[in-house]
């Protein structure tokens, strides 16, 4: 008994000391971009919402500088790419590593959490529905590039949503995102209406449909031109004044 009481302790040590080496190596990964400019183009295919394919200009600055250009309307969903990895990690507790995780890709690990619910933006109608939202996040890390290919956040087996990144190395030394495709399982309307607040939308209220109660569908993001490390002022993510 006693013997696999201290199997247990040092598995557990052994698990949070590999975690925490991956969340390190992410991380310094994530940090060498130092900022960017890119275009995204993003297709929408999610019922609510009324956009054809929009091209614009984003710009990234550490630690969490972001802004993008658009035309009045647009929508860039969170995605976490403009985050880093540990500020990701950081919004999860009970953190473990899935031993039997099975991947077609070589070199994947599965890192599971449960979602800290102060890290949403959505406003819960009361406590107690804060309380009982209480989802699994996944995360697949890529240990030989150091990046994070996929999230799925599910309350047990039931999918909220799924973000997938495929990554290039630019100037032999960055990996940053070609694209992401973003799907939403989202099927109760009051738990959608929640969590639109915890997506980033630029756009207005003419273009939302009146029956838009359900987020399902999917967003498609390509990643194009990129200026990596190019020293892009401040000034740029100020917002503007409106004319």
């Amino acid at each position: 008994m006693i013997f696999l009481f201290f199997s247990i302790m040092i598995n557990t040590l052994l698990s949070s000391d590999m975690i925490k080496n991956v969340i390190e190596k992410t991380n310094y990964e994530f940090k060498k971009v130092v900022d960017f400019q890119a275009e995204m183009t993003v297709d929408l295919s999610v019922p609510g919402l009324r956009m054809p394919k929009k091209v614009y200009k984003v710009y990234f600055k550490q630690p969490n500088k972001f802004i993008a250009n658009t035309t009045g309307f647009g929508v860039l969903p969170n995605t976490g790419l403009f985050t880093s990895p540990k500020d990701n990690f950081d919004n999860l507790k009970e953190i473990s590593i899935v031993n039997n995780f099975k991947s077609n890709e070589v070199n994947h690990i599965l890192i599971s959490g449960v979602l800290i619910a102060d890290s949403l933006k959505a406003q819960f109608p009361n406590e107690y529905a804060k309380l009982s939202f209480d989802p699994m996040v996944d995360v697949i890390v890529d240990t030989n590039r150091w990046v994070i290919t996929t999230v799925t956040s599910r309350i047990d087996t039931l999918k909220l949503f799924e973000i997938k990144n495929d990554y290039k190395l630019f100037n032999n030394k960055y990996h940053l995102p070609t694209s992401s495709k973003v799907e939403y399982f989202i099927k109760d309307s009051r738990l959608a209406s929640w969590l639109k607040k915890d997506t980033n939308v630029i756009m207005g209220s003419k273009n939302m449909v009146p029956d838009a109660d359900v987020i399902k569908g999917t967003i498609i993001i390509e990643y194009s031109n990129y200026k990596i490390n190019k020293g892009i002022p401040d000034r740029v993510f100020k917002p503007k004044k409106d004319k």
